[in-house]
């Protein structure tokens, strides 16, 4: 039993709990760090850790303190700067302690503070579901990686650990935070160039969600361990001399994959365990980048090469900063294995990846590493872009899981993409301009769709123009988080200020039919009244029939009699002037010659599902039940009311669509063709060609939406066609 004194004088007794010493002995100290000064120092943050959780348990009984040790022993352990491994030992103190942030700041300095903040939950917001604080809270923790990179790797660490003691949680609990690991924490190991961290983490999810899978594996990996070794060692042996014959002395070694990767790939290809090849990979670490290309060679005359299973990431390193040149070779007994070539310090970056960039020294600066452009662009998102933390970790799951594959311009820069990118990502990519302009591509010279999937190697020319913009199109091929947030922000503004347009219409033709042309400023001025923060949130709750005119005036002047004789007419004219507004196309619980405004953000047509909104006075409007328009607050849910069509299968509505393709000599002879054949008249065309590009707005009249989807597919199909798209949502 520990000598209770020691707690408070350790310097005069001389001995220091067994824990702490296992942590210093761990601590990789810098040629300019005095141990005597660190052993100190790190005591100061052990000692205030342990009194500020003195009494506290985990659910294994546990002193929770232990819990803080390990972290501070796993970032030891990836060579860690003294601060970060403090931190470590006071990740927890702010959030479950009584401790404040300021104390922390006092006793320790600035730079500690902000990392315990940073590590600190969100508890002062309340959100309407557990999912949300979950957003919530990953998009602080991100913003804090912002200024201080070692947020996340602490983070990593912290979940580890938690990840080894889950058996003690209730099962929900471990489902949940099994999920949530896997989810969040593995891919982003993955893109963050951690590969022991991901491994590590990946087994343990799998060995949660699946016990019987894991066990499974466990054992088949155990029971072939020394047949596994014997056959390594007889691939290493000849790669060995032969690489001693020009002085060169790497460590070699077989590593096995991950329990969760070997289950993965044998459900994926339906195959048994001993099927599997790839079980393990055989590791060459040498000294220099030229002796991993003669390693290489060496490796290539010894075993046969297998045709693309070759990878370069040493000349092509990954976004992550990952660099190893990859081959598979035919083994003894016309076994497949791979080989993975790289150096030293590739070594240390493949298994700890930003951990390895960041050997923080108390000088060194603490900001996001160059190598990792994916997770700046990302942040950069958060800041200053994106505030639905919801949308944020759609957009954050996209960007996670994504492959890459390297491309380049037509001066010859490479950049990187995800699996599955089109022309319109590599746009963005480029420059955000770019993308917001860009009307066409050209492929290795050659013009091509924008939805065309770029492959790796490919040289990529952007045509663009001033005049093209985003459309509702392009949100069904592009897959980079930088491009969908940008295309989803400017048509959120596009409909955002069309709504407006529609209110401030509607608002002026009401007023004057009200007399009350003079007092318009007083009802934009009335925002307030309303619950709204501007005029334009006003004008826009209007446009979309959140908010009508008449519910405002009876707010405003509740003692004057509204002057309106023609309540309805006119009251979004000019908005889609195809659209109908014919009451008997639709019945309410069999009721029908009701007093009908169609929807004229979504013109909606038979055989798409209705919702109808009462307005107090002007009757029902009638929207598709998708329609991003539709007044949905809880306040007005009320309004809401069933509706359904009432009209022949004979009658035809008018329809916009956009089409954008490349252009050709017959492009609208090819369309109209198309649009004749599915027996669909074509009403108006509007069509303008700039550089190649060719834009038509076709009004079509169809019976039904099935008619108009089975048109849109064929047209879809057509050649050089980028995409056809339904106006009005």
């Amino acid at each position: 039993m520990e000598n209770p004194l020691t707690k408070l004088v350790p310097q005069l007794f001389g001995e220091y709990p067994k824990s702490f010493i296992k942590l210093v002995e761990n601590i990789s100290l810098s040629p300019d760090q005095n141990s005597d000064e660190v052993t100190a120092i790190l005591w100061k943050a052990y000692e205030f850790g342990d009194r500020c959780h003195n009494g506290q348990k985990r659910l294994s009984g546990q002193p929770y303190f232990s819990h803080c040790i390990a972290v501070a022993n796993t970032l030891a352990s990836w060579k860690m700067d003294t601060t970060t491994i403090m931190a470590g030992l006071l990740h927890d103190t702010i959030e479950d302690t009584e401790t404040t942030l300021n104390e922390i700041t006092d006793i320790f300095g600035d730079d500690l503070g902000n990392l315990v903040d940073g590590l600190t939950k969100i508890s002062e917001i309340t959100y309407s579901s557990r999912k949300e604080k979950q957003a919530g809270n990953f998009m602080k923790m991100l913003l804090s990686v912002a200024q201080d990179m070692r947020v996340i790797i602490i983070k990593f660490a912290d979940r580890i650990h938690n990840m080894e003691t889950i058996r003690h949680m209730p099962q929900i609990k471990r489902h949940r935070i099994a999920i949530e690991t896997r989810d969040i924490y593995v891919p982003l190991a993955h893109r963050l160039g951690m590969s022991s961290v991901k491994s590590q983490l990946e087994d343990l999810v799998f060995s949660v969600l699946n016990p019987s899978g894991y066990k499974e594996i466990e054992s088949k990996i155990k029971s072939s361990e020394r047949q596994r070794h014997k056959f390594i060692n007889k691939v290493i042996k000849p790669v060995e001399e032969e690489l001693n014959k020009y002085e060169i002395f790497p460590l070699v070694y077989g590593r096995a994959k991950s329990y969760a990767s070997i289950y993965g790939k044998m459900m994926n290809r339906n195959k048994a365990f001993n099927e599997i090849y790839d079980l393990y990979a055989i590791r060459i670490i040498v000294e220099k980048i030229e002796n991993c290309y003669l390693a290489l060679g060496i490796v290539h005359n010894i075993y046969l090469p297998v045709q693309d299973r070759f990878k370069d990431f040493i000349a092509t390193p990954k976004s992550n900063g990952y660099q190893s040149v990859h081959t598979t070779v035919v083994g003894p007994n016309g076994q497949k294995i791979e080989i993975q070539i790289r150096t030293k310090d590739m070594e240390e970056t493949a298994e700890i990846g930003v951990a390895a960039h960041w050997m923080y020294k108390e000088s060194q600066s603490t900001g996001i590493d160059k190598n990792v452009k994916w997770l700046r662009e990302l942040l950069e998102i958060l800041q200053n872009e994106s505030t639905d933390p919801k949308e944020f970790m759609d957009l954050l799951k996209i960007d996670l899981y994504n492959e890459e594959i390297f491309v380049f311009t037509p001066v010859g820069d490479l950049v990187q993409l995800p699996i599955n990118a089109t022309p319109v990502d590599f746009a963005f990519q480029v420059h955000t301009q770019v993308g917001m302009h860009c009307m066409g591509a050209k492929i290795n010279h050659a013009v091509v769709p924008l939805n065309t999937k770029l492959q790796n190697g490919d040289m990529v020319e952007i045509i663009t123009s001033k005049k093209q913009m985003p459309s509702y199109g392009w949100q069904k091929f592009i897959v980079t988080t930088k491009a969908r947030n940008l295309v989803n922000r400017h048509l959120k503004k596009t409909h955002d200020d069309e709504s407006i347009k529609l209110g401030i219409e509607i608002l002026t033709k009401t007023l004057r039919r009200m007399k009350l042309t003079d007092d318009i400023n007083e009802f934009k001025k009335s925002y307030n009244r309303f619950g709204y923060a501007d005029t334009n949130s006003l004008l826009k709750a209007i446009g979309t029939g959140v908010l009508t005119v008449r519910d405002m005036f009876k707010k405003i002047r509740p003692k004057e009699e509204i002057e309106d004789k023609n309540e309805v007419n006119d009251l979004s004219s000019g908005f889609f002037d195809f659209t109908r507004n014919k009451s008997k196309d639709i019945v309410l619980d069999g009721i029908d010659n009701l007093l009908i405004n169609f929807g004229k953000c979504c013109n909606p047509i038979p055989g798409d599902e209705l919702i109808g909104f009462v307005t107090r006075g002007r009757g029902v409007t009638v929207h598709r039940s998708a329609c991003k328009s539709l007044p949905l607050l809880n306040h007005e849910s009320d309004r809401l009311v069933p509706v359904d069509w009432n009209v022949k299968s004979s009658d035809q509505f008018n329809v916009l669509l956009k089409v954008v393709g490349l252009d050709y000599k017959g492009w609208l002879k090819d369309m109209s063709e198309c649009i004749s054949k599915q027996n669909v008249n074509i009403a108006s065309v509007d069509i303008k060609v700039n550089d190649s590009i060719a834009e038509a707005n076709f009004i079509v009249q169809v019976n039904n939406n099935r008619q108009l989807d089975r048109l849109m597919q064929k047209m879809t199909k057509l050649k050089y066609i980028d995409y056809v798209e339904r106006i009005g949502r």
